[in-house]
């Protein structure tokens, strides 16, 4: 369950970023947030890549500083007119990320930041199968989510968050081992960490080369 607050985060681009500067400041801000999945790693500024789930393109800003060929997937034509306007320099498609419009084998990276967690189990499934075929072999899929804390005075934070924001996906998402997932479809797992009690984990997971 939600309240009004979820479709609020969802209609205007203002009250989404004010609440993910909130919730960032446990990690070190927002931009740190936005590039915690990404930021270590070493790829090349030619390397093609993918913001999964982009919603206006926050995130896609920023890796348009790093990386010279970036596009921006959202099911959503609002958010997709939002994020051609704040960057007008990445590409931007709109369609669900369980069956992209994308050949085999187009990215070097694909990256989706606080996304996975809103998807029933059967399109999560779906959707990792789709990030997996999109890969380059090499490719590095980046992600950050949430994660089930691991001290108990964070539990009732995060019910709260969920009970305002989020819908009984979350609480789906939080139950499965998603490393667990990725491995099981052929992926790599290169970085596991977590941050802020264990409430989010980030994952990078590497496609093989052969």
């Amino acid at each position: 369950m939600a309240t009004i607050l979820r479709d609020w985060s969802y209609r205007y681009p203002w009250f989404y970023d004010t609440v993910s500067r909130l919730a960032a400041v446990a990690v070190g801000g927002e931009t740190r947030l936005r590039q915690l999945a990404w930021q270590d790693l070493d790829l090349l500024a030619t390397t093609p890549v993918l913001d999964l789930c982009c919603a206006h393109g926050p995130v896609t800003k920023l890796l348009c500083q790093r990386f010279e060929n970036v596009t921006g997937l959202d099911a959503s034509p609002q958010a997709i007119a939002r994020a051609q306007l704040a960057v007008p320099q990445a590409q931007f498609v709109e369609s669900f990320a369980q069956t992209m419009p994308f050949a085999n084998n187009q990215f070097g990276l694909v990256h989706t930041s606080l996304a996975l967690h809103e998807m029933p189990e059967a399109t999560l499934r779906e959707i990792l199968t789709e990030v997996y075929r999109v890969l380059q072999p090499g490719g590095i899929f980046a992600l950050v989510d949430f994660h089930p804390p691991q001290l108990p005075l964070l539990w009732p934070g995060l019910g709260l968050f969920f009970y305002l924001f989020e819908t009984d996906t979350a609480w789906q998402f939080i139950r499965q081992d998603l490393g667990e997932q990725l491995q099981g479809l052929g992926f790599a797992i290169q970085k596991y960490q977590t941050y802020t009690g264990g409430s989010l984990q980030v994952i990078q997971a590497q496609k093989p080369t052969a």
